[in-house]
């Protein structure tokens, strides 16, 4: 099945919405109406350096959804890339989106010339971790 990977565009927001819930729902974070609303804002804002991309298929419209922002670093020149926020819904879990998502984050950290492309998952989260064992490298250090 084709997708594209494209940025988010405001007519996305109503799909938007539904993902981001999924992946709230997923980790059981409860987030305000507030928080939520602002992080769309910031998603739309060309000004603010976090973007929005996300996964669609013909049939089933958006399938998946990445965050990611650059933020400067003191062991570098350049900037680093974090991958804040992916998210794949359940049917489509396992059929490369995830994949292609990070790929995508990857690109972006080429174009803007970053150091690295780096993420966070729950220790138990198994199936996240299968896709990232494979595209990524888990490093020696521990989040607190």
């Amino acid at each position: 099945m084709p997708i594209s990977i494209n940025s988010l565009d405001p007519q996305d927001h109503e799909d938007w919405i539904v993902l981001w819930q999924g992946y709230l729902d997923f980790y059981n974070i409860k987030l305000s109406n507030e928080v939520t609303a602002k992080t769309w804002e910031r998603l739309s804002n060309p000004e603010v350096d976090i973007y929005g991309i996300c996964a669609r298929t013909k049939t089933e419209g958006i399938v998946g959804i990445a965050h990611y922002l650059f933020h400067p670093v003191t062991w570098s020149i350049s900037d680093r890339c974090y991958l804040e926020d992916l998210f794949v819904v359940d049917t489509q879990r396992g059929s490369g989106i995830g994949k292609a998502l990070i790929e995508a984050v990857y690109q972006a950290g080429e174009q803007r010339n970053a150091d690295q492309v780096y993420w966070l998952t729950a220790e138990d989260n198994a199936s996240a971790r299968r896709l990232y064992d494979k595209v990524g490298q888990l490093t020696q250090f521990i989040k607190y």
